[in-house]
């Protein structure tokens, strides 16, 4: 760590300067972060730091960011070189105004000082957001409006500090980044159990997605939250209706009518007649056990996790960027596989929630996979559409993962709704479930219909709540 006298306040080196700017990206030199009160320093990279908010180093409470003098000296020296042809000034109001953007697209105005934490002090502020949802849990008669703060609070909290721990542990080895983290592992699982505990099925209301609204400074960031808390909901209804309704005898009687040529379309080397509910399901629809409950859940909290500021959900001015939409999947699953010990349940939906059954508009690990495993077993086929357990998903028996296929709809279905949606005005849940049926089912089959019609009943029976 560079001396006092040898480092430089970022603010006063960069001044408004893009040409350092850019070249402090180009570079990737490093920040030194020095808290204002405790004097704790660490070292984190400017092209992480202005990922999320692209004014980081401007009137901030918490810390002070400082470069060595021999960086500044080589910014310097490269702003000079013939050949550079950078704008050079930006205006005081300019600066806030972008830093207002960078924030309403990444990752809100909390996570520079969240990212610049020590590994102990997120577990303790984990551990804080798990006990704060104990307390309610405890409560009787719970009021909906402390839960539905506590939950957007918490899980918000928890989110971010998941993000910037995983971004620091990606510059480590495997071992010792699954050494760093394991704190945060283990203090996340027991947040996701209490939530999970709390989490009412009512999470559609008005109250929950105004206060969500309020207390989000990022599109990204509620983005997150709402596929977590939407998707532990779901979660709940499936397995309620599974065990206390007729679903399944209903599914049985539709399925000749509704479902099979839907299914037989995506796998046509088998049988029309072949294809029953328990061909979809390996197994069978069933309840999901209490541990694959959790570890869905947490895939559910941390599959974005890949997913920088410049990525825009779904929509953007900018034209699609095939790769750098990929990328969040591959950063957030390779981190979560290889750099953490988190339930590998976990990781399967992180990495598989793009898949759309194979569809060239999908994405994700599984095709690669598929490839490499087809190579060395050439006789392999597929003749099961989705899988409640890992093994037939590794095995190459199955085509998809049954949390990943729930996570496509979630994630489709907010992306649509989101009240904050910046260039397309937010459909109404009828709307998107129209929608989602005519464009990812009717004329292209990306998700899966039966799991899509338990949740259309799920958003019609919330919605009348």
């Amino acid at each position: 760590m560079a001396e006092e006298d040898s480092i430089i306040l970022l603010q006063e080196a960069i001044a408004g300067n893009k040409a350092y700017i850019d070249i402090s990206l180009s570079e990737n030199i490093s920040v030194i972060c020095i808290n204002r009160e405790s004097k704790v320093k660490k070292l984190i990279s400017f092209s992480t730091m202005h990922g999320h908010n692209k004014q980081f180093w401007i009137h901030n409470k918490t810390w002070e960011y400082y470069i060595s003098s021999d960086d500044f000296l080589m910014i310097q020296d490269l702003a000079v070189k013939p050949g550079l042809n950078y704008e050079v000034l930006i205006s005081a109001d300019e600066q806030e105004k972008e830093t207002i953007n960078e924030t309403d697209m990444g990752f809100g105005q909390d996570y520079e000082d969240i990212a610049a934490m020590l590994e102990p002090e997120r577990v303790e502020q984990i551990k804080e957001n798990s006990d704060r949802l104990e307390l309610l849990i405890a409560q009787k008669p719970k009021e909906e409006e402390l839960v539905t703060e506590a939950l957007v609070d918490t899980v918000k909290i928890t989110m971010l500090h998941n993000h910037a721990s995983l971004m620091n542990a990606v510059n480590l080895s495997n071992d010792e980044a699954k050494r760093q983290t394991q704190g945060l592992v283990d203090s996340t699982l027991q947040f996701v159990k209490s939530s999970s505990q709390l989490l009412t099925s009512n999470i559609f209301d008005d109250e929950l997605m105004n206060t969500l609204v309020s207390k989000s400074n990022g599109t990204i960031i509620q983005h997150m939250i709402r596929v977590y808390l939407n998707g532990l909901a779901f979660l709940s209804y499936y397995n309620k209706t599974v065990t206390s309704s007729s679903l399944i005898t209903k599914l049985r009687a539709s399925f000749g009518t509704r479902y099979r040529e839907f299914y037989h379309s995506i796998m046509p080397h088998i049988e029309s007649e072949d294809i029953t509910l328990e061909r979809v399901f390996h197994g069978g629809l069933r309840v999901i056990p209490e541990k694959d409950f959790l570890a869905w859940a947490t895939g559910f909290l941390i599959h974005d996790l890949g997913k920088a500021s410049a990525v825009e959900y779904h929509e953007g001015e900018a034209a699609y960027n095939r790769d750098i939409v990929e990328e969040h999947v591959k950063i957030g699953y390779t981190s979560i596989m290889n750099k953490t010990n988190y339930p590998r349940e976990a990781g399967l939906v992180t990495g598989y929630h793009h898949e759309y059954y194979g569809n060239p508009g999908g994405y994700g690990y599984f095709r690669s996979y598929l490839d490499y495993y087809k190579k060395a077993n050439p006789n392999t086929e597929q003749n099961y559409f989705i899988a409640f357990d890992i093994k037939p998903v590794i095995d190459c028996e199955a085509i998809a993962y049954f949390p990943a296929k729930v996570l496509e709809i979630i994630d489709v279905y907010d992306s649509v709704t989101d009240p904050n949606r910046k260039y397309r005005k937010a459909m109404t849940p009828q709307e998107a479930l129209a929608m989602m049926e005519e464009e990812f089912i009717i004329k292209q089959p990306k998700i899966d219909i039966i799991i899509f019609d338990i949740f259309s009943r799920f958003v019609g029976e919330m919605s009348l709540q």
